[in-house]
């Protein structure tokens, strides 16, 4: 597996960007909490500047002073964006480019904070660069698609009108909100961490909508891409500008499969293998992300349309993988394997590919329970944390909520852009009807995926359980330092079938996750030995049903929070506690409760107003675009 280069992140940054601030940064102590404010003004500097041209240039656009963006989407039209107009080719392709450039970023920085922990500053931070350009590419691209139309023109039937005389495409405008959303998530995030500390983990509230906005933002693609080629068919294009069926398949699954790269990032804790939740949470997020893109795929791109978005997801994310542990010289991340879960999809549209909604819940229940089993045994093959027996009952019963509710959710969006609501066309409901039950479908696939994700936060701690810690073969010094560890829990008999018992030591330029030996009913030593000294963070971490539990082995003194050492010792006794405290010491306590639960609540209101935007923009696509619904007797097309 490849190493961490021994280079800390700010060092990193300083030998590529050579900037003397950058430098002198690197060699004082990392702060903990918001980030310094000649930081923040710079960076709002940036983003000032950055906002400033992107406003010029829409401005001299639409008064007809800069051709830039119109020779740019004409190009577009000739090239990847055949058989579009310029205002969806054009944003398409800077928003793949930009996608793909903050995949990259993210996981880079992901590697950077499990191997090197917090920033000195987040300009001292390398990977912090490409997911800022990345995401501001994002919304970029929705600006070019809002103003790329001409005063008057009106790009397509589903337009939402701005103005008098202009008229934006829905899927531009929420391209822009998904990129905006996504943006937004940096200053709240710096916001987040002078009042709660710096919660190191992709779970942190703000973490999750620069993920989510990115992540997302396929959807807004999607519905830019049916006002397209619409608005193209009204238009009389010529069949000289038409793309050949394969092309359009190809685009689309293309598409599907970024949506599908796009909600796995939220695994990226248990992909390296320092997850801070229970192990049934990974079959839940992988089963979700695969009801909602593949079922989506299938219906939306058509046969093999599963197979090739897998394919073309293992492309990127692989490719992003071997990048970073590869060629940047961080740490490794494995890949969930989803060939299992689309030939699941693929299977019962067979039979169920008439019935969009049908094929969503029978696809789910295939991947809820064949995909689990095949996901279970790719596990052991690729992840430092493989699935085990303890979570197979309540793993299997999570993936089936997420994939039911991810395929159903799958199936809407691929009608809605085909232009069909659920029941239209069959004689069973009205159009208004038809979007009543769309809403009530929607609303309730989110229900039970809220509902099985509070259930995965659910943890407990032990009470009154200690480990015995003892140290042999000590050798080394500093960040060098390693001994062999042998963890006597007490009482013997408290675990049964545990999901892990392991070692975890990152943070101290590496990571290192050793599953431990069992020797006898609560006695563990470890495989390998283990570091102990520098800037390690090394830790016992027990998951045993709905227990999460931790004993520190070392910590080092953390000036920054004024946290003192905790030594390795050759014999020690150590209660066994919650391990968020260890693995996140930057946290602060004392907190009142309301100021974290008011504050969730403003990211909360956030995402849920995307979701709700998108899932708007779904609707109006179907409700103003509408097509027939497809009778059972016709066969299906690719590409319509």
């Amino acid at each position: 597996m490849p190493q961490p280069p021994t280079d800390s992140a700010a060092r990193t940054a300083a030998r590529v960007l050579g900037h003397p601030a950058v430098t002198h940064l690197a060699q004082q102590d990392r702060p903990a909490g918001g980030a310094a404010i000649d930081q923040v003004v710079i960076a709002s500097g940036a983003g000032a500047v950055l906002a400033a041209v992107l406003l010029l240039l829409g401005w001299g656009h639409r008064s007809g002073r800069l051709t830039w963006l119109t020779r740019a989407a004409a190009l577009a039209e000739r090239g990847a964006g055949r058989g579009l107009p310029g205002w969806a080719a054009l944003p398409s392709s800077v928003a793949l480019v930009s996608l793909l450039t903050a995949l990259l970023g993210m996981y880079w920085d992901i590697s950077l904070h499990i191997s090197h922990g917090r920033d000195v500053g987040p300009l001292a931070n390398i990977a912090h660069y490409p997911i800022l350009f990345g995401l501001f590419g994002i919304f970029t691209a929705g600006v070019i698609a809002v103003v790329l139309p001409l005063p008057g023109e009106r790009p397509g039937a589903a337009a939402v009108r701005i103005t008098r005389t202009w008229y934006a495409p829905t899927g531009g405008v929420l391209l822009a909100g998904a990129g905006f959303y996504a943006l937004l998530g940096f200053p709240l995030d710096d916001v987040w961490h002078r009042v709660f500390g710096q919660d190191v983990t992709l779970w942190g509230p703000t973490h999750l909508m620069l993920i989510g906005g990115a992540g997302l933002s396929l959807v807004a693609m999607m519905i830019l891409e049916r006002e397209g080629r619409r608005a193209h068919a009204a238009s009389g294009g010529g069949s000289g500008s038409r793309p050949p069926g394969w092309a359009q398949w190809i685009r689309r699954g293309m598409t599907a499969g970024g949506l599908l790269v796009g909600l796995s990032v939220f695994q990226a804790e248990y992909d390296f293998g320092v997850p801070q939740f229970r192990l049934v949470h990974q079959p839940l997020l992988i089963a979700v992300a695969a009801g909602c893109a593949l079922v989506s795929a299938r219906l939306w791109v058509g046969r093999g349309g599963a197979l090739f978005a897998v394919a073309f997801y293992m492309l990127v994310r692989g490719g992003v993988s071997l990048a970073v542990a590869g060629i940047i010289g961080e740490l490794w991340a494995a890949v969930p394997l989803y060939f299992a879960e689309a030939l699941c999809v693929e299977v019962a549209a067979l039979v169920l590919a008439r019935r969009p909604l049908a094929l969503g819940v029978v696809s789910g229940l295939l991947i809820g329970t064949a995909g689990f089993a095949a996901e279970f045994a790719w596990t052991h093959l690729a992840y430092r944390l493989p699935w085990t027996g303890d979570i197979v009952v309540e793993g299997m019963a999570m993936a089936v909520v997420g994939g039911v509710a991810g395929g159903v959710c799958g199936a809407m969006l691929a009608e809605g852009l085909e232009g069909r609501l659920p029941g239209r066309g069959h004689g069973v409901v009205s159009n208004r009807g038809s979007r009543n039950v769309a809403r009530a479908l929607f609303a309730a696939s989110l229900a039970a995926f809220a509902a099985a994700l509070v259930n995965c936060q659910i943890f407990t701690v032990p009470r009154g359980e200690t480990a015995t810690l003892i140290l042999t073969a000590v050798h080394g010094a500093g960040e060098d330092r390693t001994a062999d560890v042998r963890v006597e829990l007490s009482p013997r008999g408290g675990l049964d079938g545990p999901s892990w018992v392991d070692i975890t030591a990152w943070q101290g330029e590496g990571l290192h996750v050793d599953r431990l030996v069992r020797e006898a009913p609560g006695v563990y030593r470890t495989s390998v030995p283990a570091p102990i000294g520098g800037q390690w963070k090394t830790l016992v971490r027990v998951h045993d049903g709905r227990e999460l539990a931790g004993v520190p082995v070392y910590l080092p003194r953390d000036k920054a929070i004024n946290a003192p050492e905790m030594p390795a010792q050759p014999h020690v006794t150590r209660a066994v506690t919650g391990e968020r405290h260890i693995l996140q010491r930057e946290l602060k306590t004392g907190l009142p409760p309301w100021l974290w639960a008011a504050c969730s609540a403003v990211v909360l209101a956030c995402t849920l107003t995307l979701l709700i935007a998108l899932g708007w923009g779904v609707a109006r696509i179907a409700r103003v675009l509408p097509e027939p619904a497809r009778p059972a007797s016709t066969p299906e097309k690719v590409g319509t």
